[in-house]
């Protein structure tokens, strides 16, 4: 919805607010006691590998090294978190299914922001009940570097940069929601999205222009 226009005024702002340079810039502030991660979306790697002629495991290497340059300590294959995703759906519906409450039937995903865009904003409360309460895969990244590896290094969650390369910009969107803003911690699951274009861009910026000689 976000690359076709289809978004309110203020959505375009939070869109805006979450570009590769205001993503620099964040992280040329990051403290001493900052970790940046990076979250990697498998559809974002094969538009990269088809662009530089290199296999999905080399662009994932090469990436790596380039992001590692830039301050980046970890990074995540979102795959995980999509087998994650599944299976917590999978419980979902099992539990909805067992209940036998046909008004939690059928369920539908949850992990694509636009779809939840669009269903909220045209048919409301009546679908609603009927959408997954599971994250999606970018958010649950999100809460595995905030919540669990922040806790495994002895640091805040708010000190932990967490930046996702997802496909489309409806990410962009889906991180700034609400609904994904830790009041006890201070922090969001994902500090900024960057869609591939955007890596691109990056790498052009940082005048590489062929990702096999990072």
């Amino acid at each position: 919805l976000a690359c076709s226009g289809c978004v309110t005024s203020a959505e375009a702002v939070l869109v805006s607010q979450q570009s590769h340079q205001e993503m620099m810039k964040a992280l040329s502030e990051l403290r001493p006691s900052g970790l940046a991660v990076l979250s990697l979306s498998p559809q974002s790697r094969a538009s990269l590998a088809a662009r530089y002629g290199l296999s999905l495991a080399e662009t994932t290497k090469r990436l790596y090294s380039f992001f590692k340059r830039l301050g980046f300590k970890r990074m995540l294959d979102i795959s995980v978190t999509r087998d994650i995703a599944l299976l917590e759906n999978g419980r979902e519906f099992l539990t909805r299914y067992r209940s036998g409450v046909k008004s939690q039937l059928p369920m539908l995903s949850s992990a694509c922001p636009g779809w939840i865009c669009y269903a909220e904003k045209t048919h409301g409360h009546f679908i609603i009940p009927y959408l997954s309460c599971c994250k999606s895969p970018q958010q649950i990244a999100g809460s595995y570097f905030k919540e669990h590896v922040a806790t495994q290094l002895g640091i805040s969650a708010a000190d932990v940069f967490h930046v996702s390369v997802m496909m489309c910009f409806d990410k962009k969107l889906e991180a700034s929601r609400e609904d994904f803003y830790n009041d006890v911690m201070r922090t969001r699951d994902v500090d900024y999205v960057l869609t591939t274009g955007e890596v691109e861009n990056l790498l052009r910026e940082h005048d590489v222009l062929d990702l096999s000689t990072v």
